[in-house]
């Protein structure tokens, strides 16, 4: 099917993606909030979280607010397009979410808090969308580096879960998958809340608060 009638929140097949490039995205050496480099080498003992929560663009300030956060990037992931260009992410032929990569020093946060920020910041029920914005791109999606953040993801959902339903929402979507290729989005996504304070953000929670570190049975 063309690019014109195709339906957005159905998951391209691997075989009818888009070609993309070998030329990596340029982005900027520092963070815009925080002056820390927005790609790696990271200090010592820094740890990643990488997930998808709609529009990256309010997903990302969520995650730079946060203490402990050393620094943050936007981009895609989960696709099959490498080095993608935002307008190709958006024709839903790249299979790519739009994602955020926080940095995190393990001393001052942890994982499981990052994890509560991610559930308490959208609505991870929704399937391919997040509120307006609909489309493979806008998926709920959790994106581990090692079987211990695999762990931890799946727990904090089965935690979070139950309370969604309680209040009423439908079940959780989210995917909870390896984490694949990070590509950085272009220059103008990176921290664009705060080079546009009033732009579009498009995130918004359920109202329900994740427990952190509650055992499961």
């Amino acid at each position: 099917m063309g690019l014109f009638g195709r339906d957005k929140t159905m998951m391209v097949a691997p075989g009818d993606a888009l070609a993309g490039r070998e030329v990596e995205m340029a982005v900027p050496e520092a963070h815009f909030v925080n002056g820390n480099p927005l790609k790696p080498p990271f200090p010592d003992g820094m740890q990643q979280i990488m997930v998808g929560m709609g529009c990256f663009w309010g997903a990302e300030r969520v995650f730079w607010q946060a203490p402990g956060v050393f620094t943050t990037a936007v981009g895609y992931a989960a696709g099959f397009t490498p080095n993608p260009s935002y307008q190709e992410v958006c024709t839903g032929l790249t299979g790519h979410n739009e994602v955020v990569l926080a940095v995190f020093d393990p001393s001052a946060t942890s994982y499981e808090r990052m994890l509560a920020l991610f559930w308490e910041n959208h609505d991870p029920t929704q399937g391919m969308r997040q509120g307006n914005d609909v489309g493979t791109q806008y998926r709920s999606g959790i994106y581990y580096f090692d079987e211990v953040q695999r762990a931890a993801a799946e727990a904090s959902r089965n935690r979070f879960a139950p309370r969604l339903r309680d209040a009423g929402y439908g079940e959780v979507t989210t995917e909870i998958i390896a984490a694949s290729p990070f590509y950085y989005a272009e220059d103008y996504h990176q921290q664009y809340l705060a080079k546009i304070p009033n732009g579009y953000c498009g995130l918004g929670g359920t109202g329900v608060t994740c427990p952190v570190g509650v055992a499961v049975d």
